[in-house]
């Protein structure tokens, strides 16, 4: 009987040990997981914010009157290419840009690698004179001006350049303009054989047309309407610089 009682005692002391020593296991177990799931989201959280602040660090660049030269200094600079072919509903002219007109070169090119002259139209046509493009009655042309910016180039009328047929030049913009800067955004060629010289020392030649300028003779056959707006559209569908 004595064996008996001295085998239950001992079974129940070894249960009590036991039981004893798996209740700190179990209960870190679960400190460790707490501490996982915790550092886990910290993480999550640290991350977020580092992208956040990364995209409002990224602004939109805007050109303005104050930097637009020393942006088309540098990025002049960096141009290689000088030829742009452009593609309208009436078919594709390609045009070569000069070296040493730096500004208005780099402004073209720069515009047609932001997709700007897309969707545009040669909005005023002057029989036997120019065609002119660049502007729009589409709001997505606003819009575009708006996102690249709000400036106007000087012009550079001395590097012996003159308005042959075939040449594109650069308006004057609308504004109270008594200087004749340029409006950025538009641009004409001169049609007129041999050329339009009364335009020499007014507007700035930027390049000429080398292939292609059947085309222009068509744009600049259509029927237009008062202020010279063609009766039928007359798209630049694309702008590729070359």
């Amino acid at each position: 009987m004595l064996l008996k009682q001295s085998a239950f005692i001992s079974s129940l002391f070894l249960f009590l040990i036991i039981s004893c020593g798996e209740s700190p296991k179990k209960s870190t177990d679960k400190v460790q997981e707490n501490i996982a799931k915790t550092d886990t989201v910290a993480e999550s959280v640290v991350d977020t914010t580092s992208i956040e602040k990364e995209v409002e660090e990224e602004e939109p660049f805007e050109l303005t009157e104050e930097n637009a030269i020393d942006f088309f200094f540098d990025y002049a600079k960096t141009l290689k290419a000088n030829k742009v072919k452009l593609t309208t509903t009436l078919g594709s002219f390609t045009i070569e840009l000069y070296d040493n007109v730096p500004y208005h070169k780099a402004n073209f090119i720069y515009l047609a690698r932001q997709k700007y002259f897309d969707s545009t139209q040669f909005h005023r046509v002057v029989k036997d004179f120019i065609i002119q493009g660049g502007n729009s009655d589409d709001k997505r042309t606003a819009q575009k001006r708006s996102k690249i910016g709000r400036y106007l180039l000087p012009p550079d009328t001395r590097k012996g350049h003159k308005h042959h047929r075939g040449t594109i030049s650069m308006p004057s913009s609308e504004r109270d303009n008594p200087h004749k800067l340029a409006s950025p955004y538009e641009f004409f060629i001169v049609v007129t054989k041999p050329g339009s010289y009364h335009l020499d020392g007014s507007y700035t030649p930027f390049g000429r047309v080398i292939e292609g300028m059947d085309i222009v003779d068509k744009i600049n056959n259509v029927p237009v309407g008062d202020g010279d707006w063609p009766w039928q559209s007359v798209y630049i569908l694309t702008a590729e610089v070359l």
